[in-house]
């Protein structure tokens, strides 16, 4: 039976997915380890290149439904003792999976890993993106961040700090919390961390195990009808309310500052694309951050200027 198995939700990455699997196997001193490609129904050659690398990665064909379904699907389908999530896009170094299953071994009462990790731009007129070794100083072992391990809720209230693809999760914990939201269409990995850390305890390397590719494509740089981000927050607020099971918690003037802040980035998304509907949007959701926290004042400034036709620099 594998330690670790690696789930890959895959749609359409056949131009990085080679790199990706390429990172997963070469992990170092990890033992028997099972790779999992979801390709969800891409319209390109995601599957062929998930496929030369032959039985060693499995790959699984199903008709498109989204990342959370595909996700979940590989989650379904994985036998190791330890999950690992990562996007078919981003990076590895050598050591991610190592220095994590080391962490589990001398904290066996924590039940999800995770690691500091590193945006990767495109450079020059190309696109190119620069080698992974550029940025291999960062992976060596730095230790632990005590303020993102133990008990982490109030954290996770306050920013989505878990990068999906550097978690590591015993498989017990999808048994707890269950797994992605498939209803939800944008901050699906938030909603799930914040379940998560509401039963198990987390633990936070300091060193960069994954690369976080950036580009145009990416679901993140959607400018979306509903503000999920604040939602979420909000529900999470209304069950859980503000702190974690040690009793650390952030002050409710935190919370509301901080959800004043998305309400306003909603709105400036929307602001951009300076539509009679989405600049009704934006004064919407301006006019939410106010009431959220007065204090916040860029939100009455930025209302204050739409009628003048102002709209933010991409």
């Amino acid at each position: 039976m594998p330690l670790v198995s690696v789930v890959i939700p895959a749609f359409n990455c056949a131009v990085y997915l080679q790199e990706t699997v390429e990172s997963i196997l070469a992990q170092q001193g990890v033992g028997a380890l099972e790779v999992i490609v979801v390709n969800d129904g891409s319209t390109d050659d995601t599957g062929i290149v998930a496929r030369q690398f032959g039985g060693v990665v499995r790959v699984i064909d199903q008709a498109n439904a989204g990342v959370s379904t595909a996700r979940n699907r590989g989650i379904r389908e994985a036998r190791g003792e330890f999950v690992a999530l990562v996007d078919h896009d981003d990076y590895w170094f050598p050591t991610k999976l190592a220095g994590q299953l080391a962490a589990c071994a001398e904290h066996p009462e924590v039940d999800v890993v995770f690691s500091d990790f590193r945006r990767w731009y495109a450079d020059g007129p190309q696109g190119s993106f620069r080698p992974p070794a550029a940025f291999a100083q960062g992976a060596r072992p730095q230790g632990t961040d005590p303020d993102f391990s133990g008990w982490i809720y109030h954290q996770m209230l306050q920013d989505s700090w878990i990068l999906t693809s550097t978690a590591l999760v015993r498989q017990g914990v999808f048994a707890t919390t269950g797994t992605f939201d498939e209803a939800l269409p944008f901050s699906e990995d938030w909603d799930f961390w914040l379940r998560a850390s509401r039963q198990h305890r987390f633990l936070k390397l300091r060193e960069v195990s994954t690369l976080y590719r950036q580009h145009a494509s990416q679901g993140s740089r959607m400018v979306r009808p509903v503000d999920y981000r604040t939602l979420l927050l909000e529900n999470a607020c209304a069950q859980w309310g503000l702190a974690s099971t040690d009793g650390r918690s952030v002050s409710q003037r935190q919370f509301r500052r901080q959800l004043a802040h998305y309400s306003t980035t909603f709105g400036l998304g929307h602001l951009k694309a300076d539509t009679r509907t989405s600049r009704r949007i934006a004064a919407k959701a301006f006019r939410k951050a106010w009431t959220l926290d007065p204090s916040y004042w860029r939100s009455l400034a930025f209302l204050a200027l739409m009628p003048w036709g102002w709209k933010p620099r991409d």
